[in-house]
């Protein structure tokens, strides 16, 4: 019989952005009254990520604001800039870069992804993940005629958006057959590069870039792609993904590959798979078992998943065993030339999709997503109330689903 479980009296959450802070106001929601610090490794406060590749790059004027709403009342210490090093779950310290030691009760985990680079590449090449990422970006489209984006997933294609939106010469790479197959599959991507091509994007498909050129000074002039075509760029953003931020759990025991995996209740795992005492995991630094891929573990990177996780991972903090398991339904968002595409569920392990409307002239959109005839997912282009009932449906799917292959 395990030992009944202790409140933590101080709670420890490293990273600062989303989740850190929508674990911070749960703690505080459900009475914790004892020390709580955040640790962050940027400088800024809490801000929203979504908006960085949408309004904040699309405009010249004033930026949006993206800071998020921090409570009078959190009574928090935080340290900002400051980056966490090591972990050592059996002393229950964390080291900072600076090797400054933090000891916790409770620790929260929430150090987000990073953006996958290019070795090499000359300056005029950017990665969008932060703040500081999209400030850089911001200006240097600023005097950009010509734009070079590399991946068309979510990210790529809203930046490509952006661009257009500015009125640049656009150009979008991808290395498959059409946008965004991997998640949402090749009939929706297809639509998706419609929509980009109608906007004025050159779309090249099926190719990567194998070098970026640039003149004396180092700046960038353009790219070589695999399929030998010459693309003029003075601006290029890399959109390859992310990886999530975990090397520096090297060595605390920690099970990491592909993220920091944790049970239902948001419980950092060990290398053997057990639980380690006091340590919970959120955002898209998670790996975590999702009901409709059948408890596989996955790290998603949507935001709703962000702060439903980490509202859970708080809990689990006060109450251990008696709190409730994640069980949210992933969702997202995205906007492609004033169309606002929403999903719901888990598009990207579908094998199957059905499409229950398609008309690129009225721009609306309707597919569902079945994986071994179940329900996995659903997504709508200009459709958004019909997504109530497949959220419904899911929930559903996800409550009956047993041993369902991830």
């Amino acid at each position: 019989m395990s030992p009944p479980h202790r409140r933590p009296r101080d709670v420890l959450i490293v990273g600062g952005s989303l989740a850190g802070l929508r674990a911070a106001e749960t703690l505080r929601a459900e009475g914790f009254t004892g020390a709580l610090t955040i640790v962050g490794d940027e400088h800024h406060a809490p801000y929203d990520r979504p908006p960085l590749s949408k309004q904040f790059l699309s405009t010249g004027g004033e930026p949006p604001d993206t800071r998020l709403p921090v409570p009078g009342d959190l009574h928090a210490r935080w340290l900002l800039g400051q980056a966490a090093a090591a972990l050592d779950p059996r002393s229950r310290t964390v080291t900072l870069a600076d090797g400054t030691p933090l000891t916790y009760d409770g620790l929260l985990i929430a150090t987000g992804a990073s953006a996958r680079g290019l070795p090499g590449t000359p300056d005029g090449v950017y990665t969008l993940r932060n703040r500081s990422d999209a400030e850089a970006l911001r200006e240097a489209l600023g005097s950009c005629r010509r734009l070079l984006v590399v991946g068309a997933g979510f990210l790529g294609s809203e930046v490509a958006a952006a661009g257009r939106a500015r009125g640049l010469d656009v150009t979008l790479v991808e290395a498959g057959a059409v946008p965004l197959e991997r998640a949402v599959g090749k009939e929706v991507g297809a639509f998706v590069g419609e929509l980009h091509r109608e906007a004025g994007i050159i779309l090249r498909t099926g190719t990567t870039v194998t070098r970026f050129s640039s003149d004396p000074a180092g700046g960038l002039t353009g790219a070589l792609l695999a399929d030998g075509t010459a693309v003029a760029a003075d601006v290029a953003v890399l959109a390859l993904g992310a990886v999530p931020a975990a090397d520096w759990l090297t060595g605390s025991g920690l099970r990491t590959g592909g993220g920091v995996h944790c049970d239902s209740r948001m419980r950092a795992l060990s290398l053997d798979g057990g639980v380690v005492p006091g340590v919970v995991v959120a955002g898209d630094v998670a790996k975590a078992p999702q009901r409709l891929a059948g408890g596989a573990a996955l790290s998603l990177g949507h935001w709703s998943d962000a702060a439903g996780q980490a509202a859970s991972a708080a809990r689990t903090l006060l109450l251990g065993e008696a709190g409730p398991p994640w069980d949210g339904i992933p969702s997202f968002w995205s906007d492609l030339h004033g169309a606002r595409i929403r999903s719901v569920g888990l598009p990207g392990i579908a094998d199957t999709v059905a499409i229950h409307e398609m008309d690129l002239s009225t721009r609306r959109l309707e597919a569902g997503y079945h994986r071994s005839g179940r329900l996995v997912g659903a997504l709508t282009l200009g459709r958004t109330a019909r997504l109530a009932a497949y959220r419904n449906r899911l929930a559903d799917t996800a409550s009956r689903a047993e041993g369902a292959p991830g």
